[in-house]
């Protein structure tokens, strides 16, 4: 692939989560690639992006687009098919939404690295829950959910391979596509943690975004019944209404810097991790601290956990299930090196592995093996 020409696209870069992350490895891995992407916001940016060729849309000159770039959605699909990519050899999307609108002609690849089919449009009730949106927008958004999905789905047959970050994900293709998918898990940048020396303390952790559908009212609620400590990393709207709910043994420390993050991972009892995830990287950033996650049993950590190795499961999403978790978290006796050990499975080298070698074999046109993986069309 040493004289392939590529190009990058992302949805927006306007904040920084695991989807990024991807970009920001895509991006080491073709550092000459451009990344076409509908808007960003330079100050929110990673220092990774610092010398990429960030190509954006009409869409950043519109007024306000940084703080209410959600209001815009219905211009996306617009905006991500206004670029020409013609002469390029390989297209990478990294889509949740957008990306994967793209238009590509001629003997173009299209690869997307899917990280969930468009919530959006297909999570509806779930995701304006978790928004500010007030009852006229959700209203107006409501309005136009069948175009979105019409579109959703249309664009997909452009697409010549999907990827899946999760086996969720990959179901969920199946089922919204009707379309096969390879699977590859995101990266989990491992050489920012590290096993402590020291003992682990006395408290259960969750670091997270504050918003209803993550499920943190579960562990605030099981650990204030059952007098356990509990540190709350992260905000978001649902924080008044978790910290009103929340008895004296849990604390809300809000937004921390990454050494501060680490420091809590690394002496925790364990991560609680209540939600249902397409992946979940931060139970994984845990154990690569050597410590253990409680997690439900459904989505992205599926994937991630193996049962007494580096977590446990909880079967519903309920505060006395939560609370039966920690009990047999406490009293397992945990390997914090063999948790270490199964975080590394996970790491970014096995991502450009696995990425390399899929690319290139679709590149030159070859079927591949696994059951679950299809390609549309041959090239060569």
């Amino acid at each position: 692939m040493r004289n392939c020409k590529v190009a990058i696209v992302h949805d927006y870069l306007v904040q920084m989560g695991g989807a990024e992350r991807v970009v920001e490895l895509l991006h080491r891995m073709f550092p000459d690639a451009p990344i076409y992407t509908a808007i960003q916001d330079e100050a929110r940016l990673w220092p990774g992006f610092r010398d990429a060729d960030i190509r954006t849309s009409w869409m950043q000159h519109l007024p306000g687009i940084k703080k209410r770039f959600k209001h815009y959605f219905m211009l996306y699909p617009l905006a991500v098919q206004s670029w020409d990519l013609r002469g390029y050899d390989l297209v990478i999307s990294s889509s949740s939404a957008y990306a994967k609108g793209v238009r590509v002609t001629g003997d173009t690849l299209h690869v997307c690295y899917c990280h969930t089919p468009m919530r959006f449009a297909w999570d509806f009730e779930r995701y304006m829950a978790a928004s500010e949106a007030g009852p006229w927008q959700r209203r107006l958004a409501g309005w136009f959910m069948p175009l979105l999905r019409r579109w959703d789905r249309a664009n997909t047959r452009g697409v010549h391979h999907l990827i899946a970050n999760s086996t969720a994900v990959l179901q969920r293709i199946r089922a919204i596509y009707n379309r096969s998918a390879s699977l590859i898990h995101p990266p989990v940048n491992l050489s920012r943690f590290r096993v402590a020396k020291s003992a682990p303390g006395d408290y259960f952790l969750v670091v997270s975004r504050l918003v209803s559908y993550k499920r943190i009212d579960l562990a605030v609620e099981a650990c204030t019944r059952a007098g356990k400590k509990l540190i709350v990393i992260g905000d978001g709207p649902d924080r008044p209404r978790l910290e009103a709910m929340a008895g004296p043994t849990v604390r809300f420390l809000g937004r921390l810097d990454d050494e501060q993050i680490t420091y809590y991972m690394q002496h925790c009892q364990a991560l609680i991790f209540p939600g249902l995830e397409d992946f979940g990287i931060t139970p994984l950033e845990v154990n690569a601290c050597g410590r253990p996650v409680l997690a439900f049993r459904g989505g992205g950590a599926l994937d991630t956990i193996e049962p007494e190795v580096n977590g446990l499961f909880f079967a519903k999403q309920t505060a006395e299930e939560v609370a039966e978790g920690l009990e047999r978290v406490a009293a397992f006796r945990w390997d914090a090196e063999k948790i270490r050990r199964h975080a590394e499975k996970f790491g970014e080298e096995t991502f450009v592995r696995k990425m390399e070698s899929l690319l290139e074999r679709l590149m030159e046109g070859k079927e591949v093996d696994d059951e679950t993986h299809t390609l549309v069309r041959r090239f060569g």
